[in-house]
């Protein structure tokens, strides 16, 4: 199992997921290490400085396709296509992706909150409907669930990187948001160059009023949960606990926007994780 590429790639990324898929059957945690990875390989055409860009978005959409068709022709292929073969995988989940992806070509700005949530929904809700296929649930209420919590853990990657988003070109922040509290750019960039104080209570203003945000989704996903569903939903709970956590720990440092990326350590990700699974089972 640790030999597929897809868990190659996920490990390689560092994720905080890799940690908590591994509470899952070899089959589950084969297939969902296959999405992941794609998600990651999609990710990097827009991201990294060798990246194919668009072109290279394409090429996997194609890949995507010959997936369901049968006819894969590479490696982490031939694993997406034994996953969507074996669980009921929406295609358009995929696709959804790849649009949020392309979203990110270029220099990128959001004007409102709606359209900031399009994108969250295409690269994170859109993975968390197609996890909870590979997962198993019973009640149809549960895909509200993976799209909260979905949006509630890109929030925190979106606060958490503010900085090297901005070296690339990129502010997730609403311009409505930034209006809002009377904040411009140039003082957040400001920011991620220096991050020492004194910083304006405008802009901490700003960034209390997005963590606020995350949370709400957060608490909108554990709501939306049914009980019936919840045993089967413990990998994305655990998720959702340690992302939960980490913008807790954004919160506490002060939020920072600028410096080393907050982050939690593998003994710390290690015991949210077991911490959720009695938790979860109560609760069941």
């Amino acid at each position: 199992m640790s030999g597929s590429v897809g868990a190659r790639i996920t490990r390689r990324s560092g994720s905080s997921f890799y940690y908590a898929f591994r509470i899952l059957s070899r089959e589950k945690r084969r297939a969902v290490f296959a999405l992941y990875a794609f998600c990651r390989v999609v990710d990097d055409c827009v991201d990294e400085p060798d990246g194919e860009g668009e072109a290279g978005l394409e090429r996997w959409l194609a890949e995507v396709r010959r997936c369901y068709a049968g006819r894969p022709q590479t490696e982490l292929g031939r694993e997406l296509a034994e996953t969507v073969a074996r669980f009921p995988i929406p295609r358009s989940c995929f696709e959804d992706v790849v649009a949020g992806c392309r979203m990110d070509v270029g220099e990128r700005r959001y004007a409102t909150w709606d359209e900031l949530r399009v994108y969250c929904e295409r690269v994170a809700s859109a993975v968390g409907l197609a996890s909870i296929e590979i997962f198993g649930y019973e009640d149809p209420a549960t895909r509200r669930y993976a799209v909260e919590l979905g949006l509630a853990l890109q929030l925190t990657n979106i606060l958490r990187d503010i900085a090297p988003d901005l070296e690339r070109g990129r502010l997730y922040l609403p311009l409505e948001d930034l209006g809002r509290f009377a904040v411009g750019e140039e003082e957040i960039r400001a920011q991620c160059l220096h991050p020492a104080p004194p910083r304006s209570a405008a802009l901490s203003a700003l960034l209390a009023f997005e963590a606020d945000r995350a949370r709400q989704h957060y608490a909108a996903a554990a709501a939306s949960l049914p009980a019936v569903d919840r045993r089967s939903m413990l990998a994305a709970q655990i998720m959702g606990a340690v992302y939960r956590a980490l913008l807790e720990e954004w919160e506490r440092r002060g939020h920072p926007i600028g410096g080393a990326r907050v982050s939690l350590s593998k003994p710390r990700k290690a015991w949210i994780a077991l911490r959720s699974v009695p938790r979860a089972c109560w609760r069941a």
